[in-house]
């Protein structure tokens, strides 16, 4: 997005009126169908029914206007949210999918980035599955309870993620689709992650889920 600058060919007294000419660039038009990852994954999208939905596909004439009211929705939601990701909170998000493979990433088996998240742990899905959340509202290694998918933990970030959005790791686009797609969920906050992730966080967490015996861990 760029904008220039003109000069109005009217004088009111000693002033001159000058007024901003805005021109709006889009990118690519799969760009609402594909969320941008930074590491591991991208949204795939999905109904809340969990029905695979078509793509979106934007003009490349959308106005400015609405694009910068949406990007400025967007950021005031993730202020406003930020404040309430606190343990044994409770919120509501609109969860995604992804996989590290290249429908969602584009990186293929044998890119040395393959499957590496934001934090630098590998994506995994088990007792504890990593995920993608902005960091602004989940910090990184914050531990969340989704219904329907289990314990996530935020390892991964992506520049379509943002607010109250979060992107669940699946191991294929199949089960992507036919697990998940796209639902609305109240996740509860089990912690509050201090930014970082390792391996070894990764197991100790899944060795204390698994010794709950099926009961709700609490953190």
């Amino acid at each position: 997005m760029s904008a220039s600058f003109f000069i109005m060919p009217k004088r009111f007294g000693r002033r001159w009126i000058v007024l901003p000419a805005l021109l709006a660039l889009i990118g690519p038009a799969d760009a609402e169908a594909f969320g941008e990852r930074e590491s591991a994954g991208a949204s795939v999208f999905g109904t809340p029914s969990g029905i695979v939905a078509a793509p979106v596909v934007r003009s490349a004439h959308t106005s400015e206007a609405a694009s910068g009211a949406k990007k400025e929705a967007g950021a005031a939601e993730s202020r406003s949210a930020s404040s309430f990701s606190v343990a044994g909170q409770t919120i509501r998000v609109v969860a995604t999918g992804y996989t590290a493979g290249v429908e969602s990433t584009g990186k293929r088996p044998g890119h040395p980035l393959y499957g590496i998240t934001y934090s630098g742990v590998k994506v995994r899905r088990g007792k504890i599955s990593t995920i993608a959340a902005d960091p602004k509202l989940f910090p990184i290694g914050t531990v969340l309870y989704i219904p329907g998918y289990g314990y996530g933990i935020v390892a991964d970030t992506g520049s379509r993620i943002k607010g109250k959005k979060i992107d669940l790791y699946f191991p294929s686009k199949k089960q992507v689709f036919r697990e998940w797609g796209k639902r609305t969920v109240d996740v509860r906050v089990i912690r509050r992650g201090t930014g970082k992730v390792t391996e070894t966080m990764l197991d100790s967490i899944s060795d204390v889920i698994a010794a709950q015996n099926g009961k709700p861990w609490t953190g």
